[in-house]
């Protein structure tokens, strides 16, 4: 925001906040953003100066209502900051505007610290960098409290929704005993037993070698990988939109294929609860609800051998909110600004359906690219609340990249002695 300020700014115009994310667009809630704001702001976390918010702009009357708000307040451009649901968003209002004959050009910047948001065009979202240095310094201390005490496991699960890149990014700065990759999963087709039995080798083998203590990193998606428990996801999620009432998990296991139903029965009852908990805006299993980390744990008890699992001693993580609104990583600060001011060129230059782009960051910012990617460019059907819709495509962990290469080149090595 400092960026497009400073922009704005320069350019010899005003800047307007919309309030608490997409419903301020459409309610007509705004407010000017002034000098003062951004000397109270710059390089900090967070987004609690004009807020954030959950609301999608679908409805023809959200539309048609954002158009008029944007109209009345004369603006060249509406900057719309976000992952890929947001940007979604920001594509659709962008045609929309342009099928109304607007003038109001529409650009997007990469916001989610979950590092799904990306491809050739756009290297990474900003708040990644920050919030893997913020977590792995966390799950630093955690494997110090394991190597200190010698006495218990620490299993942590890490924010990034479905992909893994946040586990995989920490794994590489902490090095833990294990690191699961819900991708790494999915490619092996690997089964819940199976996932669990590789668990139960560590836990046995560290424990034959004297060692009662581990760090296990768990990325939240993991869950979606497993392909008989992303089978039952799916089910579930189109089940659950065709339910008049509340639901159970009586109704739910009527309604499962088969092969889902042995699944849904063999998840311990903390599980199935979490599987049924509130809906996210699309309607779907919310993913960061469900403890995976303690299914693992409940799977492999099952199966580690009574001497083992008399001086197995555990503690469960989540570390999410964390890294969300931290002191920006310098790298961060300067990327987030040239992005919010190349968004204000990107307007000025009357482009619209854009995404701000800034490549070539392995070098220094004074090297760094300036550009724009059409968002249509990044654009896909999904099911949605059980129907086909345009979203922008998650981009996940590539087993043949170079970071999963980094890692599966030395995790072996991590097992059995503490590298952290």
């Amino acid at each position: 925001i400092t960026g497009i300020y400073r922009f704005v700014k320069e350019s010899g115009g005003t800047l307007f906040g919309f309030l608490n994310g997409p419903k301020g667009i459409f309610t007509g809630n705004y407010r000017e953003i002034t000098e003062q704001d951004v000397e109270k702001y710059h390089n900090m976390g967070g987004f609690d100066m004009i807020g954030s918010g959950r609301d999608k702009i679908h409805t023809d009357k959200q539309f048609a209502d954002s158009l008029k708000t944007c109209e009345d307040l004369k603006l060249d451009g509406l900057v719309v900051i976000g992952g890929d649901d947001s940007n979604t968003n920001a594509c659709m209002l962008a045609e929309y505007f342009a099928s109304k004959g607007s003038q109001v050009c529409v650009v997007g910047a990469p916001k989610t610290i979950d590092g799904d948001l990306k491809n050739e065009f756009v290297p990474v979202s900003f708040g990644f960098d920050t919030a893997c240095k913020t977590y792995s310094e966390m799950i630093g201390s955690l494997a110090m409290d394991a190597l200190s005490t010698k006495k218990k496991y620490h299993f942590v699960r890490l924010m990034g929704r479905s992909a893994s890149h946040i586990a995989l990014e920490c794994a590489l700065q902490v090095q833990p005993n294990m690191c699961y990759i819900g991708e790494e999963v999915e490619h092996k087709q690997m089964t819940l037993s199976q996932v669990a039995r590789e668990l139960v080798e560590l836990i046995e083998a560290r424990s034959s070698a004297g060692k009662k203590y581990g760090l296990v990193l768990i990325p939240e998606g993991l869950i979606e990988f497993i392909p008989e428990l992303g089978v039952l996801i799916n089910e579930i999620n189109d089940i659950l939109p065709k339910l008049s009432g509340e639901a159970t998990a009586e109704l739910i296991l009527e309604r499962l294929s088969g092969p889902s139903k042995s699944v849904f029965t063999y998840l311990p009852k903390s599980i199935k609860s979490q599987l049924l908990l509130d809906r996210d805006s699309h309607g779907n299993v919310i993913v960061s609800r469900i403890e995976t980390e303690s299914l693992l744990i409940q799977c492999a008890l099952k199966e580690l051998s009574p001497s083992t699992k008399a001086g197995f001693k555990y503690q469960t993580h989540f570390f999410g909110y964390e890294g969300r609104s931290a002191l920006p990583s310098p790298f961060d600060s300067n990327y987030c600004f040239a992005l919010g001011y190349n968004a204000g060129l990107l307007i000025n230059h009357k482009q619209t359906g854009m995404i701000s782009t800034v490549t070539n960051l392995s070098k220094s910012p004074e090297e760094w690219k300036a550009g724009g990617m059409p968002l249509t460019h990044m654009m896909n059907m999904e099911k949605r609340a059980g129907k086909e819709k345009p979203v922008i495509k998650k981009a996940l962990t590539e087993l043949t990249g170079k970071p999963f290469l980094t890692f599966a080149k030395s995790r072996e090595q991590w097992k059995l002695h503490d590298k952290y």
